[in-house]
């Protein structure tokens, strides 16, 4: 018998190393040797530009400090201590991390026991009564241990499949946060546009209302006609308009930027701050590295990973499985014999259990892991090519608009001089007011476009950040 047992725990040992399924290794997935749209002169001109490396720290962490602005730092600080999704991410990995412990749980023998005490008396009036013994006691103290012996890996790979799960979530964490994080620089810099757009229209409203005075004056002189005061209170009006309907452009910003902080809107505000200040220079980097900085593809990388390792567990169930279970205990029929030498027993061996028919349900979970592995790796795939059209989308954006601010400057500069040779000739009876009412009208469109372009690429700089990591490395996901 020992040396039946002894033989059974030799070929487990054995076989412990074997590991059916397919070994993993990452697909591959289209990578350009470099990005098509070239950076922006300004990126190539900074002395803070460079390649992106491994080791480089110039996007890394607190990105949002590229942009100088210590109360953009300040609310996205708040924003990491405070925001209610980032705290449902955090549970959601914690939750992960608990299930490797609970499917590491099964490389370990279970060990049971279930102590007893039954008393039982016979009927004297039982048929095929054999012998008088109308009492009797049950007094039982046993100890069960059972092991399954992880012939095929099943178990391995079943923990495998958690630890990956869990550092897929630890992904999908710090792509929520790169997420919430650039949402709020967005919100902040659409914000801050606002109040550019109010006080150019607060300055404006001013300068009509001047205008509005002069023509009035003209016409109590006899200067002009009252067509000219008309005109010029329409103008007043209308710009009147615009300025008051800002305010609902920022109120929605403000009170988004208070829920990306965790605070009810009723109890946040941002004093008004006009935009203005440099687009920073980001470190771009190669294409290669952008498979490694992206959190959502080292998530689905993951998820990939833990496909593969389903392929296996589902391969190890047409393999007999091998359980090594024992008990030993004391039983006695009285508390006075209950505990003494005599009393033990136990009991040991190994099972071998094979199915030998299901009805197809092992070939279906088969089939069923070769497709979502399939599945895998198109997400995968698909996830790369979204990360490279996101990052060529950005450094577009980033490219054209910085050419397009410079010439919208030279826009405003030729429309405000227009607006004054138009006003002077107006004043000195030569043109009609309706010219002066084009020019203003020219004059305000631009500088309200020259507002919008700089609000533009503030947000194509944050979402290039964002499209490029944030500086975040696969290399920070948790061993687990």
């Amino acid at each position: 018998m020992k040396i039946r047992l002894l033989s059974a725990v030799i070929l487990a040992i054995a076989l412990g190393g074997c590991m059916v399924g397919p070994k993993y290794s990452r697909p591959a997935a289209a990578v350009p040797p470099a990005f098509k749209e070239p950076p922006p002169d300004s990126f190539k001109e900074s002395d803070g530009w460079k390649a992106a490396q491994p080791l480089d720290q110039a996007l890394r962490g607190s990105w949002w400090e590229l942009f100088g602005d210590p109360q953009l730092n300040g609310l996205e600080a708040q924003l990491t201590s405070a925001n209610q999704d980032l705290k449902v991410a955090e549970a959601r990995y914690q939750q992960a991390r608990t299930m490797i412990r609970f499917n590491r749980a099964a490389e370990f023998p279970t060990i049971s026991a279930g102590p007893s005490l039954g008393s039982e008396r016979e009927s004297g009036n039982q048929p095929f009564k054999i012998a008088d013994f109308p009492a009797s006691g049950n007094f039982v103290l046993p100890f069960e241990v059972s092991w399954e012996a992880d012939l095929w890996g099943r178990i391995r790979r079943t923990v495998s499949a958690a630890r990956e799960e869990a550092q897929a979530t630890a992904a999908d964490r710090e792509n929520a946060s790169l997420s919430l994080h650039a949402e709020l620089a967005f919100d902040y810099f659409e914000l801050r546009a606002a109040d550019a757009q109010q006080r150019l229209l607060d300055d404006t409203v001013k300068a009509y209302t001047d205008a509005l005075r002069l023509t009035t004056n003209r016409f109590e002189g006899g200067a002009s006609p009252k067509s000219d005061v008309s005109q010029a209170r329409t103008q007043l009006d209308t710009t009147r308009v615009a300025d008051t309907d800002i305010g609902v452009q920022r109120a929605q910003y403000e009170h988004a930027i208070a829920i990306l902080v965790g605070k009810p809107p009723a109890g946040f505000s941002l004093a008004a701050e006009p935009l203005n200040m440099q687009v920073p220079a980001i470190p771009v980097g190669l294409p290669s590295q952008l498979l490694e900085r992206r959190p959502d593809i080292a998530a689905v990388e993951r998820r990939m990973a833990e496909a593969n390792e389903q392929i296996g567990i589902a391969r190890a169930a047409y393999f007999p499985s091998l359980t090594l279970s024992g008990s030993a205990g004391l039983e006695g029929s009285s508390l006075l014999n209950w505990l003494t030498w005599p009393s033990r027993f136990w009991a040991v061996g190994p099972a071998l259990t094979e199915t030998l028919y299901d009805g197809g349900r092992r070939r279906a979970t088969s089939v069923a892991a070769l497709a979502g592995y399939d599945g895998a790796v198109a997400t995968y795939r698909e996830t790369v090519l979204t990360a490279f059209q996101q990052v060529e989308d950005n450094l577009a954006a980033v490219r054209i608009l910085e050419r397009e601010a410079q010439q919208q400057r030279q826009a405003v500069g030729d429309a405000q001089e227009s607006l004054e040779l138009f006003t002077n000739r107006y004043t000195g009876g030569v043109d009609t007011y309706l010219q002066v009412i084009a020019a203003q009208t020219i004059a305000l469109s631009n500088e309200r476009n020259d507002v919008d372009i700089l609000r533009r690429r503030m947000d194509a700089s944050v979402l290039l950040i964002k499209a490029l990591g944030g500086g975040w490395n696969a290399s920070t996901l948790p061993v687990t």
